[in-house]
Protein backbone atom coordinates (compact mmCIF):
# COMPACT_ATOMS: atom_id res chain seq x y z
CA UNK A 1 0.00 0.00 0.00
CA UNK A 2 1.47 3.32 -1.12
CA UNK A 3 0.10 5.32 1.82
CA UNK A 4 1.64 2.95 4.39
CA UNK A 5 4.95 3.13 2.54
CA UNK A 6 4.90 6.95 2.69
CA UNK A 7 4.10 6.99 6.39
CA UNK A 8 6.90 4.48 7.03
CA UNK A 9 9.35 6.61 5.01
CA UNK A 10 8.36 9.70 6.99
CA UNK A 11 8.91 7.87 10.26
CA UNK A 12 12.27 6.54 9.06
CA UNK A 13 13.39 10.04 8.07
CA UNK A 14 12.23 11.50 11.38
CA UNK A 15 13.92 8.78 13.43
CA UNK A 16 17.17 9.33 11.50
CA UNK A 17 16.94 13.08 12.05
CA UNK A 18 16.36 12.62 15.80
CA UNK A 19 19.03 9.90 16.15
CA UNK A 20 16.44 7.37 17.31
CA UNK A 21 16.50 4.90 14.41
CA UNK A 22 17.34 1.79 16.44
CA UNK A 23 14.75 2.59 19.09
CA UNK A 24 11.99 3.22 16.54
CA UNK A 25 12.98 0.03 14.69
CA UNK A 26 12.55 -1.95 17.93
CA UNK A 27 9.17 -0.24 18.42
CA UNK A 28 8.02 -1.20 14.93
CA UNK A 29 8.99 -4.82 15.59
CA UNK A 30 6.92 -4.69 18.79
CA UNK A 31 3.95 -3.15 16.96
CA UNK A 32 4.16 -5.66 14.11
CA UNK A 33 4.31 -8.51 16.62
CA UNK A 34 1.31 -7.16 18.53
CA UNK A 35 -0.69 -6.87 15.31
CA UNK A 36 0.32 -10.37 14.17
CA UNK A 37 -0.58 -11.95 17.51
CA UNK A 38 -3.86 -10.18 18.25
CA UNK A 39 -6.79 -10.46 15.89
CA UNK A 40 -8.80 -8.45 18.41
CA UNK A 41 -6.35 -5.54 18.12
CA UNK A 42 -6.62 -5.62 14.31
CA UNK A 43 -10.43 -5.68 14.54
CA UNK A 44 -10.24 -2.74 16.97
CA UNK A 45 -8.04 -0.73 14.56
CA UNK A 46 -10.39 -1.48 11.65
CA UNK A 47 -13.62 -0.70 13.51
CA UNK A 48 -15.51 2.24 11.99
CA UNK A 49 -17.69 2.50 15.12
CA UNK A 50 -14.90 3.45 17.55
CA UNK A 51 -13.84 7.10 17.29
CA UNK A 52 -10.24 8.28 16.85
CA UNK A 53 -9.89 9.64 20.40
CA UNK A 54 -10.88 6.30 21.93
CA UNK A 55 -8.54 4.43 19.56
CA UNK A 56 -5.71 6.80 20.40
CA UNK A 57 -6.16 6.33 24.16
CA UNK A 58 -6.31 2.53 23.82
CA UNK A 59 -3.20 2.45 21.61
CA UNK A 60 -1.35 4.61 24.16
CA UNK A 61 -2.47 2.29 26.97
CA UNK A 62 -1.33 -0.84 25.09
CA UNK A 63 2.11 0.51 24.24
CA UNK A 64 2.64 2.71 27.33
CA UNK A 65 6.25 2.31 28.45
CA UNK A 66 7.01 -0.10 25.60
CA UNK A 67 7.71 2.40 22.81
CA UNK A 68 9.61 5.67 22.63
CA UNK A 69 8.07 9.15 22.40
CA UNK A 70 8.67 9.53 18.66
CA UNK A 71 6.79 6.32 17.89
CA UNK A 72 4.00 7.20 20.31
CA UNK A 73 3.54 10.65 18.76
CA UNK A 74 3.64 9.11 15.29
CA UNK A 75 0.87 6.64 16.19
CA UNK A 76 -1.20 9.54 17.56
CA UNK A 77 -0.84 11.40 14.26
CA UNK A 78 -1.73 8.30 12.24
CA UNK A 79 -4.81 7.77 14.41
CA UNK A 80 -5.90 11.41 14.21
CA UNK A 81 -5.71 11.15 10.41
CA UNK A 82 -8.01 8.07 10.60
CA UNK A 83 -5.26 5.84 9.16
CA UNK A 84 -4.99 3.48 12.15
CA UNK A 85 -6.13 0.54 10.03
CA UNK A 86 -2.81 0.66 8.14
CA UNK A 87 -0.60 0.58 11.24
CA UNK A 88 0.38 -3.09 10.58
CA UNK A 89 1.42 -2.21 7.00
CA UNK A 90 3.31 0.86 8.22
CA UNK A 91 5.25 -1.31 10.67
CA UNK A 92 6.07 -3.87 7.95
CA UNK A 93 7.14 -1.16 5.50
CA UNK A 94 9.25 0.58 8.13
CA UNK A 95 11.08 -2.67 8.92
CA UNK A 96 11.74 -3.26 5.20
CA UNK A 97 12.98 0.31 4.72
CA UNK A 98 15.20 0.02 7.82
CA UNK A 99 16.75 -3.17 6.43
CA UNK A 100 17.33 -1.47 3.09
CA UNK A 101 18.84 1.60 4.79
CA UNK A 102 21.17 -0.61 6.87
CA UNK A 103 21.93 -2.86 3.86
CA UNK A 104 20.68 -5.96 5.69
CA UNK A 105 19.83 -8.88 3.43
CA UNK A 106 17.75 -11.85 4.44
CA UNK A 107 18.85 -15.30 3.36
CA UNK A 108 16.31 -18.08 3.82
CA UNK A 109 17.66 -21.61 4.04
CA UNK A 110 15.15 -24.44 3.90
CA UNK A 111 16.14 -27.95 4.93
CA UNK A 112 14.32 -31.18 5.69
CA UNK A 113 15.28 -31.51 9.37
CA UNK A 114 16.89 -28.21 10.33
CA UNK A 115 20.53 -27.21 10.46
CA UNK A 116 22.93 -27.73 13.32
CA UNK A 117 24.80 -24.64 14.55
CA UNK A 118 28.02 -25.50 12.67
CA UNK A 119 26.23 -25.92 9.33
CA UNK A 120 24.16 -22.80 9.95
CA UNK A 121 27.32 -20.79 10.62
CA UNK A 122 29.00 -22.19 7.47
CA UNK A 123 25.97 -21.20 5.40
CA UNK A 124 25.96 -17.72 6.91
CA UNK A 125 29.71 -17.30 6.27
CA UNK A 126 29.28 -18.48 2.67
CA UNK A 127 26.48 -16.01 2.01
CA UNK A 128 28.39 -13.15 3.69
CA UNK A 129 31.46 -13.85 1.56
CA UNK A 130 29.39 -13.50 -1.63
CA UNK A 131 27.42 -10.39 -0.71
CA UNK A 132 28.15 -6.92 0.56
CA UNK A 133 26.31 -5.91 3.69
CA UNK A 134 24.92 -7.63 6.71
CA UNK A 135 23.10 -10.93 6.32
CA UNK A 136 20.34 -12.33 8.48
CA UNK A 137 19.84 -16.08 8.13
CA UNK A 138 16.29 -17.37 8.49
CA UNK A 139 15.87 -21.10 8.79
CA UNK A 140 12.80 -22.99 7.61
CA UNK A 141 12.05 -26.69 7.87
CA UNK A 142 10.21 -28.51 5.07
CA UNK A 143 10.30 -32.31 5.29
CA UNK A 144 8.95 -32.59 1.73
CA UNK A 145 12.36 -31.68 0.26
CA UNK A 146 13.62 -35.00 1.70
CA UNK A 147 17.23 -33.79 2.11
CA UNK A 148 19.69 -31.16 0.97
CA UNK A 149 18.75 -27.49 1.12
CA UNK A 150 17.20 -24.56 -0.70
CA UNK A 151 18.89 -21.18 -0.24
CA UNK A 152 16.97 -18.05 -1.23
CA UNK A 153 18.35 -14.52 -1.18
CA UNK A 154 16.07 -11.88 -2.65
CA UNK A 155 14.96 -13.16 -6.05
CA UNK A 156 17.83 -15.67 -6.39
CA UNK A 157 17.50 -19.28 -5.35
CA UNK A 158 19.88 -22.22 -5.13
CA UNK A 159 18.00 -25.50 -4.96
CA UNK A 160 20.15 -28.45 -3.88
CA UNK A 161 17.28 -30.47 -2.47
CA UNK A 162 16.86 -34.19 -3.02
CA UNK A 163 13.40 -33.56 -4.49
CA UNK A 164 14.89 -31.24 -7.14
CA UNK A 165 17.63 -33.74 -7.99
CA UNK A 166 15.09 -36.56 -8.35
CA UNK A 167 12.94 -34.33 -10.56
CA UNK A 168 15.95 -33.52 -12.76
CA UNK A 169 16.85 -37.23 -13.08
CA UNK A 170 13.25 -38.01 -14.03
CA UNK A 171 13.31 -35.35 -16.77
CA UNK A 172 16.61 -36.71 -18.10
CA UNK A 173 15.24 -40.25 -18.25
CA UNK A 174 12.08 -39.12 -20.02
CA UNK A 175 14.10 -37.10 -22.56
CA UNK A 176 16.43 -40.07 -23.23
CA UNK A 177 13.47 -42.41 -23.62
CA UNK A 178 11.82 -40.07 -26.15
CA UNK A 179 14.99 -39.67 -28.25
Amino acid sequence: MIVANRYAKSLLDLSLEKGQLESVYADMIEIKSTCANSKEFINFLNSPIINSDKKNSVIKAIFNGKINDITSAFLSIVTSKRRESIIPEIATNFIEQYRSHKNILTAVVTSAKGLDETTKQKALDLVKSQLKGEVELVEKIDASIIGGFILKIGDKQIDKSVVRQLSNYKKELINKALN
